[in-house]
């Protein structure tokens, strides 16, 4: 398959980039109802947002308990990321490794120069060597599309954001009413701040994940051997310890395949269904087999 540019992926990006800077604005001036200074905000959120543009890939790493691999480590690994930057014209990433049973993976960084591409030990042990390299190019696709950085900045509003609603109420008391007053106030917006860039990022990453599969069939040619690999990763979630599960869920909305569970787990999902995946990459399969 030829690599075509997805505008409806750019779109959507735009489109997301752009309510995001209206929700900044209003969350500051929750924290400027709070009585905090106009540089004291700037310069704040300023730090934060500059700490989580270049350092995304490190909290995630992190976060997530994962180091950088070299060749002498994960010759395989490397060969493999390697071969298919080629095949999709881009810089090679930073390679790493999370120590977890979870089957997984995800990329991160703040551009395709910049940018991290992680497996765990459980995707490397679950998955032969065709699943494997179709999960490398989804998330080399998700590099090349630059949905990452977009992700990050999302991400990063709905946490700060839930930070004041959880902490928030330690303080709603207040030493007044006036006080406890503006503080509830300052916690309701800031749920509703919080309820808005998460509905964000669950209807651009639904998008962004059909796009990235789009893009490794792209690379790879073989959308069956992705098709494969999400069927594996979902079928084995099962016997994952509910300890390793707990630890990685909060990099739900960045992993090939999330950690989600029940009606409630799959309503607010930030992925579209394995199976409405598998069916797209099947249709593709198919297309390609007729030309």
């Amino acid at each position: 398959m030829e690599w075509k540019a997805d505008w409806g992926l750019r779109a959507r990006m735009g489109v997301t980039m752009l309510l995001l800077g209206v929700l900044y604005i209003v969350f500051i001036g929750v924290l400027a109802s709070l009585g905090a200074g106009p540089r004291l905000i700037i310069g704040v959120m300023g730090l934060f947002m500059i700490g989580q543009f270049f350092f995304s890939d490190k909290l995630a790493l992190y976060s997530m308990g994962a180091k950088e691999v070299d060749r002498e480590e994960y010759p395989e690994l490397h060969a493999t990321i390697e071969r298919l930057c080629q095949q999709a014209d881009l810089p090679k990433p930073t390679v790493a490794v999370a120590d977890t049973q979870v089957p997984n993976a995800f990329a991160a960084g703040r551009s395709q120069k910049n940018a991290t591409v992680c497996v765990t030990r459980g995707l490397l042990r679950g998955l032969d060597d065709e699943e494997l390299e179709g999960v490398l190019a989804h998330e080399l696709a998700h590099v090349k599309n630059r949905d990452v950085m977009v992700m990050t900045i999302a991400s990063f509003l709905s946490t700060l954001a839930f930070m004041v609603v959880r902490f928030g109420f330690l303080f709603s008391g207040g030493r007044n009413r006036q006080g406890g007053g503006q503080m509830l106030v300052a916690i309701g917006v800031s749920l509703a701040v919080w309820v808005i860039s998460f509905l964000l990022i669950r209807l651009l990453s639904r998008y962004r994940e059909y796009a990235a599969d789009r893009g490794a069939a792209a690379i790879t040619g073989k959308p069956s051997a992705l098709a494969s690999a999400l069927l594996t990763i979902d079928g084995s979630m099962d016997r994952v310890p509910d300890e390793d599960l707990r630890e990685t869920s909060e990099m739900n909305a960045f992993f090939v395949i999330p950690i989600s569970s029940g009606v409630v787990g799959k309503l607010f999902s930030t992925h579209p269904s394995t199976e409405n995946r598998v069916e797209k990459l099947r249709g593709l399969e198919r297309e390609m087999e007729t030309q």
